[in-house]
């Protein structure tokens, strides 16, 4: 028998001894499914859906042979819930695909329009790089491109911790006003 599961009602289970098992195992995992849901989910009003779904898969399981452990049995469940929900939303036929993982690569890719955009994005954020000045710019790309922390970038550009706190949030907030904002009158010139 495998190990993840443990004999069910089909082998002697009563049906009220697996909503107990189901009150009893799964109900109190429902926080951490909702967090898993809300994480993979964008739209808030399908959750209570989903959840439901999620269960129902878990409990028709249950008659069969029971998941133990449950926790990682739930969480798989719920992630191939969402992955059907995204394949239908999608509306693309599964039998048009004959290899699941082509269809996995499809979703994930970016379309054209998302890489026009991105390209766009990217030239916006260069002209604005641009016209920051030259320190503000190094600690900006010390900091966002190269991912050091602050103390890090201080040894770095030989200047204090205070300092790079001081050009990273003032490069951060005129990149902003640059991309998103309307532009302000700083109280010092950068």
């Amino acid at each position: 028998m495998d190990a993840n599961f443990r004999k069910g009602p089909g082998a002697g289970m009563a049906a009220s001894d697996l909503g107990a098992w189901f009150v009893r195992e799964v109900f109190p995992l429902e926080a951490t499914l909702m967090s898993v849901l809300q994480r993979y989910w964008q739209n808030k009003s399908d959750l209570a859906d989903l959840k439901q779904e999620v269960y129902l898969k878990v409990y028709e399981a249950a008659k069969t042979r029971r998941p133990d452990p449950v926790k990682p049995f739930l969480l798989t469940v719920a992630r191939n819930v969402v992955i059907d929900k995204i394949r239908k939303d999608q509306v693309v036929p599964i039998e048009a695909v004959a290899d699941l993982d082509v269809l996995n690569i499809a979703a994930d890719a970016p379309g054209p329009e998302r890489q026009i955009q991105a390209r766009e994005e990217l030239r916006r954020l260069q002209a604005a790089m641009s016209q920051l000045p030259p320190r503000y710019r190094e600690a900006i790309v010390l900091a966002q491109v190269e991912g050091l922390s602050g103390p890090e970038i201080a040894q770095r550009m030989g200047i204090s911790r205070s300092a790079v706190s001081h050009y990273l949030k003032r490069s951060l907030r005129a990149l902003a006003d640059m991309l998103y904002g309307e532009p302000h009158t700083p109280r010092r010139p950068l």
